[in-house]
Parts: C-alpha cells; sequence; structure tokens
C-alpha cells in the first residue's frame, strides 16, 4: 500500500508543503504572528514521515535497509528528531534537509542522482589530477609571486585559492593577474596556460562524464520501458493463443 502512486504522490505533497513551512520560521515577523500554528504544521509533517518509514519497516523488516533509498530516508527522518535545544542552531538547519526526501520520492531524479553516482569513479581521477596541477601551480606561483604578493602567493595554501579563484574566471584578470603584471611582465606565462588546462580542459573533462552517466541512466530507462512494454505484448500475445486453443477445442 505505502508504495502505491497515490501515497507516493502524498508524501511529496507533504515533503513540498514541509519545505515551505521551514522557510516561513526562518522569518521573525511571521514567526511572531503565526509561530504556533506553524511549529504544529511542522510536527504533523514529520510525524507523517514517521508514519511512513514505520509503515515500511513493518512491511518489509530487515529488508527494508538492503535499499540505498529507505537507508537514506530512515537517515534523513532521524536526523530530523534529534532535540534542537538551544546551541545546536546546526540541527535546527539540517531540518531543511527533509526536502531531500524529494529524490527518493520521485524516480526521475533518482535517476539522476543514480547516474552522478555512477560517474563518481571517472570524477575520482579527474579530481586527483586536478588536485595534482594545482599543487604543482600553487608551488610555482609562491616560488615566483610570493615575495611580492604574500596576501595572493604568500604560502602554498594561499596560492591554491588564489588559483581556485582564477580557475573560476572570478575577477581573476583586473583582480589579481594584472597587479601581477604590473611587477612580472611576464607573468601571463604561467596563468594563461594555468586557465586553459584547468577552466577549459580538466573542469570540461568533468562535465562530460556527468553528460555521459545521464545518457547512460537515460538508455537504461528506456531499456527497462521497453522490455516491459515486450513482456506485457507477449503476455497479451500468450492470453490470446490460449483463448484461440480453447474455442478450437
Amino acid at each position: 500500500m505505502i508504495s502505491r502512486p497515490a501515497v507516493q504522490n502524498f508524501i511529496l505533497a507533504v515533503i513540498l508543503f514541509n519545505a515551505i513551512i521551514l522557510g516561513l520560521e526562518t522569518s521573525q515577523t511571521i514567526m511572531g504572528s503565526a509561530g504556533p500554528l506553524i511549529l504544529l504544521l511542522d510536527t504533523i509533517c514529520l510525524s507523517i514521515f514517521v508514519i511512513e518509514i514505520a509503515l515500511k519497516l513493518f512491511a518489509r523488516g530487515p529488508a527494508f535497509f538492503r535499499n540505498g533509498w529507505n537507508i537514506f530516508d530512515f537517515v534523513i527522518v532521524g536526523i530530523s528528531l534529534v532535540p534542537t535545544a538551544q546551541g545546536l542552531s546546526v540541527l535546527r538547519a539540517l531540518r531543511i534537509l527533509r526536502l531531500l526526501r524529494v529524490l527518493s520520492v520521485t524516480p526521475s531524479l533518482r535517476r539522476v542522482v543514480e547516474g552522478l553516482m555512477s560517474a563518481l569513479p571517472g570524477m575520482g581521477s579527474v579530481f586527483l589530477l586536478m588536485g595534482i596541477i594545482f599543487y604543482i601551480g600553487a608551488v610555482m606561483a609562491t616560488k615566483l609571486f610570493g615575495a611580492s604578493f604574500p596576501e595572493w602567493f604568500g604560502t602554498i595554501g594561499r596560492s591554491g585559492y588564489s588559483l581556485f579563484q582564477i580557475m573560476t574566471l572570478e575577477s581573476w584578470s583586473m583582480g589579481i593577474v594584472r597587479p601581477v603584471m604590473e611587477v612580472y611582465p611576464y607573468a601571463w606565462a604561467f596563468f594563461v596556460p594555468f586557465i586553459l588546462v584547468t577552466t577549459f580542459a580538466v573542469v570540461n573533462l568533468v562535465v562530460g562524464l556527468i553528460v555521459n552517466s545521464m545518457q547512460d541512466a537515460h538508455n537504461v530507462e528506456a531499456e527497462e520501458k521497453t522490455d516491459t512494454y515486450r513482456d506485457e505484448v507477449l503476455t497479451r500475445l500468450t492470453a490470446i493463443e490460449d483463448a484461440l486453443k480453447e474455442r478450437k477445442d
């Protein structure tokens, strides 16, 4: 019963409604005028989530924890049940994580997440390559520009952060590179290749991996739909054949 589309749509509606309620709780004006009502609605939403998890546990038993999405829902709801006394504002803020339950309720979003997860091994290799490039660049930048620009390149950590800003192309030219070039005219020979390698090559590798994973997930979904349709057709044909045999007999 808990897996029926109507029930899942109801849970999705409660999740979205609860997200609005949690957003309203951040407004002091609204909480001052309707605070008790908002807190009551929040408690009702949380109670519905707890009942849903309890029903799934009762229906599936230990098999409940064999599904990664069930564990995900269990953790999210469990975090919401942690007492949020004063001084634990972080735990209160984590209640918005309930909105992530949309991922487990909506099949299309589940497939997106599964596609991202399947891309992680390849992305890990790309991030390792990125880390090596950043480390080499940070060491070089510290030795080349650290003496004149200690606030940007005084240490490996500062150099790494400055290079990250340059990679994102956020104020990289007027904010960092051109001031450096006023002291070191040939600094462009370091920064331009760094941008070409990181921003336009390595980052695009990550994008390409994600796109491929999404395409693979879409292909799997299409194959599943095709298999389901084929099985339905075969079942109907078998039923027709059996009916024809009965008439002949």
